[in-house]
């Protein structure tokens, strides 16, 4: 296999919560899911994906129960579906220490934090971990959240992302102009941390934001930490194409994921950008065994053992559509052949069985995976990078397994395939995916607030 391909990225998809993606599951035997609120298992996860070259363990947040199905949070609350959960930023500094070169992606809301305070809670993190740290920019999309941060509900989509591109602004200011190159100058003679003259104000004066700095924390290694976001509207797109160094995009399936690569890498050219400075990423869950019909051995039995219920809490977010308001023992035969509501129809178009309920049907949309034999998966992830992707998000069926089976079965494959790096670049974070310096390239709006004097 040609050695010249360029590697994908791997992200290890979690969220500090028992029950991230698969209802039910952090009770299944060798889970360590119910031990979310402990130190160890993060710590003994972190140097397991070290150990198999996984670039970053990548943190999903929410500030808000699923309250959909039904119109409440029950369902949510008895299986522990993405709640509780804990504030990844905080567990960061622990897994840095006990690692070398896995990074770490934690996700914020511009809602939550005033830009004045996130900035320095990221340059913190940036300087604890040498660098190895990325913020995933989200605008929220739970109304919960917007009520518990005090606006009454989550703001209109047109103004989250107005607040959006005011945030990020404030931020870049605060990380890549208050300060100058050199401006910490650490002179033991004269006993003189830093040089005032270098040291700048911000005096950032917005719709939503008022902020003078100077920012409270020395440029950290990357100044901006490498950027992340997801949102795939019209609007989504067109800010990632301003910001993103790394997009997320829903493509179902590889081939019909190249048109979407293609229109979002033309967002960052739009947005005057070289579109190969955005890694693009899909997720993806596998389930594997040895053959091909142990393999879906095994998920059928992890279906059986997950409630409709709790997948119905989850998917009733995802799908926007309270699925409490559907009769889900109906048989999907049917229900091809009356008039249904469009999310119904949805999941009847994806079907190709008659014979599962409406919430066996559900289940399983809700539990997409590939099911197979290592080559199978490594056969998956090679069409995703013929078909233009950059990287997987992957996430587990259960934790720690399903990374550890992942790092002992597929990850050779990948690496004889040249798929996956056999070991880390040196540097930070922006290093280690794009191979320049620690700092945003030139094209980047950050940049255009660079201070005065500054080199790079």
């Amino acid at each position: 296999m040609a050695e010249h391909r360029p590697y994908m990225k791997f992200n290890a998809f979690t969220m500090i919560t028992p029950s991230h993606h698969g209802p039910g599951l952090a009770f299944e035997p060798g889970s360590r899911q119910l031990d979310y609120h402990l130190p160890q298992p993060w710590i003994d996860l972190a140097i397991l994906l070290e150990r198999g070259l996984f670039d970053t363990i990548f943190f999903a947040d929410v500030l808000a129960p699923y309250e959909v199905f039904r119109g409440n949070r029950h369902a949510t609350v008895a299986e522990g579906m993405q709640f509780p959960t804990g504030d990844p930023s905080v567990l960061i500094p622990l897994l840095a220490y006990h690692t070398q070169n896995l990074a770490f992606v934690f996700t914020s809301n511009i809602l939550q934090a005033h830009p004045y305070e996130f900035a320095r809670r990221v340059s913190t993190l940036d300087h604890l971990t040498s660098g190895r740290v990325g913020w995933n920019i989200v605008t929220s999309f739970l109304p919960g959240a917007g009520r518990n941060l005090g606006f009454g509900g989550l703001p209109e989509h047109p103004e989250r992302y107005a607040r959006a591109e005011e945030y990020t602004a404030a931020v870049y200011k605060l990380w890549e102009h208050s300060w100058e190159d050199g401006a910490a100058i650490r002179d033991t003679a004269t006993r003189i941390f830093a040089d005032p003259a270098k040291v700048h104000a911000v005096r950032h004066r917005g719709e939503f934001y008022d902020l003078d700095g100077p920012h409270l924390c020395e440029p950290s290694p990357q100044r901006t930490p490498l950027l992340f976001q997801a949102g795939m509207s019209p609007t989504g797109r067109a800010f990632a194409g301003r910001h993103a160094e790394a997009l997320f995009i829903n493509s179902l399936d590889p081939d019909a994921a190249a048109p979407v690569v293609a229109d979002v890498r033309q967002a960052a050219v739009n947005a005057g950008r070289d579109p190969h400075n955005v890694k693009i990423f899909v997720p993806q869950s596998f389930l594997l065994a040895a053959t091909e019909q142990e393999a879906h051995r095994r998920d059928k039995e992890l279906l059986e053992r997950q409630t409709i219920e709790g997948n119905a809490a989850r998917m009733s977010v995802f799908l926007f559509h309270d699925w409490g308001t559907e009769d889900l023992t109906a048989k999907v035969a049917d229900l091809r052949h009356r008039d249904v509501s469009a999310p119904v129809r949805k999941l009847l178009d994806w079907s190709t069985r008659d014979d599962w309920t409406l919430g066996e049907l559900l289940l399983r949309w809700g539990n997409r995976r590939i099911v197979g034999t290592p080559e199978q998966i490594a056969d998956t992830i090679e069409r995703w990078h013929e078909a233009g992707v950059d990287g997987i998000n992957l996430e587990y069926v259960t934790s720690p397994g399903s990374f550890g089976e992942f790092i002992e079965h597929v990850v050779p494959l990948l690496q004889k395939r040249g798929l996956m790096q056999r070991e880390y670049l040196p540097g930070t974070l922006r290093e280690k995916f794009f191979g320049d310096g620690p700092h945003l390239p030139g094209e980047h709006p950050a940049r255009r607030h660079r201070a005065p004097g500054r080199s790079v």
